[in-house]
């Protein structure tokens, strides 16, 4: 019972660990997201759309 219960507290452990690194990574993207300016945002988002709106090959 005791082998089960350190297992049990290895898996809670890193289970933790796994939310602290997905924590870590939005908080990266977000802030990588942050330091865009306005402008740059509405001319991205602009080139993303032209972009998905072209068709492959030309012919329509």
């Amino acid at each position: 019972m005791a082998n089960r219960n350190r297992w049990l507290k290895l898996l809670g452990v890193a289970s933790a660990a796994g939310v602290v690194a997905t924590g870590v990574l939005v908080a990266r993207d977000e802030r990588a997201r942050r330091a865009y300016s306005p402008d740059e945002v509405r001319d991205r988002l602009r080139e993303r759309a032209e972009r998905g709106t072209e068709r492959p090959g030309g012919d329509g």
